[in-house]
């Protein structure tokens, strides 16, 4: 690093932009290799950072090293007091992509991440070559992602209650059917009936739900399916689907994976309410020229996706 500028307190700033890196990385060789610093430098960095902190900030877990509650409460922090810096002293320089060294973390479905990874990939490659991006699946649990810096876009259903979350809606999605190639569903007409009774169901919920939307438009029939278990991402039951005769659901964006496996998707002949698809982010980041790159990126891909599937027929849908 370059020579420390330290505050009245005698605090070494850089150790912010060390601590952000730490954080970001969750490793001493991780981090030293991203600025440029040998190991046994950046863990004396550590130590002057968890001396400062009076917390020792990483703690090893087995072979990784994970942050303490304190470093997790002010992870977001941080990020957010380096990127102000770094655009204060370096006014303007941000606005060029291809100069900019950053991580992001966008959490949602995975879904998301298997139709969207590789051509976000690419164009992360071509536009902004120094941008990583990495996704992570929603816990079954709900979590301050955002507040915490943990992720820093959340894409799909936005269900958060935090009043500071800036929230996007971009479009409505519906649900799918989905079942092998050749299931005996897609031969004759497809009635409530036959959709409830003429094979299990598998559900998919993060949280385990057995039950749904579907089971009550069912209900208000008079029919009830019959779900023989739950997965926890729509990817995971595309493979169940495949090798069974159960009945599934996707959304119409995932369809590309459905076809991929050879699944057949179809209109589920019932009342379903459409889902709400939008992006999620804090505030600190509305400013930030790499963050809109990224927002207006998924923003693209989703809302693309979204009209492609909407002028699809109706078997199969691509």
């Amino acid at each position: 690093m370059t020579q420390s500028a330290a505050s009245p307190a005698g605090l070494d700033l850089n150790l912010l932009v060390a601590l952000d890196v730490l954080l970001e990385e969750e490793s001493v060789q991780g981090a030293a290799r991203r600025l440029h610093l040998s190991e046994p430098a950046m863990s004396r960095t550590l130590g002057r950072i968890r001396r400062a902190l009076g917390d020792p900030v990483l703690v090893r877990a087995g072979r990784r090293m994970v942050p303490t509650p304190h470093a997790l409460a002010v992870r977001a922090e941080v990020s957010a007091v380096v990127e102000r810096a770094r655009a204060l002293f370096a006014p303007g320089r941000d606005a060029d992509l291809r100069t900019v060294s950053r991580t992001f973390t966008i959490v949602g479905s995975d879904t998301i991440a298997g139709t969207h990874a590789a051509v976000l990939f690419a164009r992360a490659a071509a536009e902004a070559p120094g941008i990583r991006i990495r996704f992570l699946a929603e816990a079954h649990v709900d979590l301050p992602y955002l507040r915490q810096g943990t992720a820093d876009l959340e894409v799909g259903v936005i269900d958060t209650t935090a009043p500071e979350v800036r929230v996007e809606q971009l479009h409505e999605d519906r649900m799918l059917g989905v079942v092998r190639s050749g299931h005996p569903l897609l031969a004759g007409e497809l009635t409530p009936e036959r959709y409830a009774t003429a094979a299990g169901h598998l559900n998919v919920s993060r949280r385990g739900k057995l039950h749904g939307p579907v089971d009550a438009a069912l209900a208000e029939l008079g029919l009830e399916r019959r779900v023989v278990g739950t997965v926890g991402t729509f990817p995971a039951s595309l493979f169940v689907l495949r090798d069974s005769d159960l009945i599934g659901l996707i959304t119409s964006w995932g369809v590309p994976l459905a076809t991929a496996l050879g699944l057949t998707t179809f209109e589920v002949p019932l009342p379903l309410p459409p889902i709400p698809i939008g992006l999620a982010w804090h505030p600190r980041h509305d400013a930030d020229p790499a963050h809109a790159w990224l927002r207006n990126c998924v923003r693209e891909l989703m809302t693309g996706a979204s009209g492609a599937a909407a002028g699809a027929g109706p078997q199969p849908f691509i």
